[in-house]
C-alpha cells in the first residue's frame, strides 16, 4: 500500500510539473515582412552639357550619355535607372504626345491604376505629365516634358528585378521624388 501511495505521489507531481511547463503562450508565425530600406537624403545639382536643356539630379546617381541626348541616369544601390529621352519637336508634337501616352498606358495589364499629374511652368514654357503606375508594372513612374514648339522629353524609371510594387515602394517613391525635382528643374536652351 506504501508502494502505490508514493507511486500516486510521483504520478501526481509529474501531472503538476506537466501543467505548469505548458502554461506557456502560444507560439505565432511571424508575419511576412519586407526590408526596411533607407535612402540617404537627395542632393541634387544642376547637370549640363550641349543638348538644348539642362536640370537638377540626384549627386548620389550617375549619369550616362546615350546618342541624341538620351541619358541613363544610374542608381547603383537601387538596381534602378531613370531613362531620358530627347526628341526635337518637327511640327509632329500630337504623334510625340499620343506616343508618350502609348508607352505608358501599355503598362495597363499588370497596373493597379495609373494616376495623371499635369505639370505647368509657364515662367519656362516647360509642359507636361507625370504618370504614377500603381501595381507590378515593369515601371511605376513617367513622364513627358514639352515646350509644344521645339523640345520633348520622355522619362520612365525602370528597376533590375522582377516587379512587385510591395518590396519596391521605397526606392520608387525615392526615385519618384527625383523625377519629380528634375521635371520641375527642367529649362529649354
Amino acid at each position: 500500500m506504501k508502494a502505490s501511495k508514493n507511486g500516486l505521489f510521483v504520478v501526481m507531481v509529474v501531472l503538476l510539473l506537466l501543467s505548469i511547463s505548458s502554461c506557456k503562450d502560444d507560439v505565432l508565425p511571424k508575419p511576412a515582412s519586407y526590408l526596411r530600406l533607407d535612402y540617404p537624403e537627395a542632393k541634387y545639382a544642376a547637370f549640363q552639357n550641349n543638348c538644348p536643356f539642362s536640370f537638377e539630379m540626384n549627386a548620389n546617381a550617375i549619369i550616362k550619355g546615350e546618342k541624341d541626348c538620351g541619358f541613363a541616369i544610374n542608381y547603383p544601390k537601387m538596381k534602378a535607372t531613370i531613362y531620358l529621352t530627347y526628341k526635337p519637336v518637327s511640327g509632329d508634337i500630337d504623334k510625340l504626345l499620343r506616343d508618350a501616352q502609348k508607352l505608358t498606358y501599355e503598362h495597363v495589364i499588370k497596373a493597379d491604376d495609373i494616376l495623371e499629374q499635369p505639370f505647368v511652368n509657364a515662367d519656362k514654357k516647360v509642359y507636361g505629365m507625370f504618370y504614377q503606375v500603381d501595381g507590378n508594372a515593369a515601371t511605376n513612374s513617367q513622364f513627358y516634358l514639352t515646350d509644344s514648339t521645339r523640345h520633348f522629353i520622355t522619362g520612365s524609371v525602370y528597376f533590375y528585378a522582377k516587379p512587385n510594387f510591395d518590396s519596391i515602394m521605397p526606392a520608387a517613391s525615392y526615385l519618384q521624388n527625383d523625377m519629380k525635382r528634375l521635371m520641375e528643374t527642367m529649362q529649354w536652351k
